[in-house]
């Protein structure tokens, strides 16, 4: 079985949303009283009482920023929850929020959307194996259905 790799937001961006989003907003943390905002610093869910903040995050922007691609008009920003201080980030176990439907969205080396599909839980393997068959796959972004939010991209390991 081939093994993917869900990467959490990298901790040097993470620093930077910590003081402002990528809107330009400052960061206003937040007590999260109830728990459960799923967290792209650790890819895991809050625990009630925890500091986190909702930011506003462009990852292909950031990534086409380091690699020289253009993703023109798929650029997009979306709000994501992170811990409002530093974090040990993810545990490096199982595929983080697979418990539910979630979109596996296939993007190219230039940055364009190569198309994507609905995952039930449970079929994250097949989806990724089947998105990593096409060799113009570079990577591929992991999206939850209810709201469209980003969860974690995911490279071939």
């Amino acid at each position: 079985m081939t093994k993917y790799l869900a990467n959490a937001i990298d901790p040097t961006v993470l620093k930077e949303l910590r003081s402002a989003d990528d809107a330009g907003r400052r960061t206003v943390p937040l007590t999260d009283e109830e728990g459960g905002a799923p967290l792209r610093c650790c890819l895991r869910r809050s625990a009630p009482g925890e500091r986190i903040a909702l930011v506003s995050y462009a990852p292909l922007r950031r990534w086409a920023a380091e690699s020289g691609a253009d993703p023109g008009a798929y650029d997009e920003q979306g709000p994501v929850f992170i811990h409002a201080e530093e974090c040990g980030g993810p545990d490096g176990g199982a595929l983080p929020f697979a418990h539910a439907h979630r979109t596996v969205r296939r993007y190219s080396a230039d940055g364009r959307i190569l198309g994507g599909r609905l995952v039930e839980p449970g079929d994250f393997e097949g989806a990724f194996a089947e998105a990593f068959g096409d060799p113009a796959v570079a990577f591929v972004h992991v999206r939850a259905v209810e709201y469209g939010c980003f969860l974690y991209e995911v490279r071939k390991g």
